[in-house]
């Protein structure tokens, strides 16, 4: 069983940044991939960005340019930096992780953008 923590999220006006960090109790070097999904009310989680073992990253088109994911090996942590925050990204975020066949989620951390 891994465990996946965030941490980071918080209120903030629009056109401000915050940091999600999402700690792994498993080695994030030997992962598949590992990204963040978003949930708004009412809607389905879906995929913001993603980083896979080889270090490639994805993201989605809403969040390109002021989003960046990382990840630091060595504190098995994921990073989601995002700048330029708009209303439209307050949303519970969630980390996810891939090793193999297995998938795990982080409880979710709530973002809130004011606009």
């Amino acid at each position: 069983q891994v465990q996946l923590v965030e941490s980071g999220g918080g209120l903030v006006q629009a056109g401000g940044s915050l940091r999600l960090s999402c700690a792994a109790s498993r080695s994030t070097f030997s992962s598949d991939a590992m990204g963040w999904f978003r949930q708004a009310p009412g809607k389905q989680r879906d995929l913001v960005a993603k980083i896979t073992g080889g270090g490639i990253t994805n993201y989605v088109d809403s969040v390109k340019g002021r989003f960046t994911i990382s990840r630091d090996n060595a504190k098995n942590t994921v990073y989601l930096q995002m700048n330029s925050l708009k209303p439209e990204d307050t949303a519970v975020y969630y980390c996810n992780g891939l090793w193999g066949r297995e998938v795990y989620w982080g409880q979710g951390t709530q973002v809130t953008v004011s606009s």
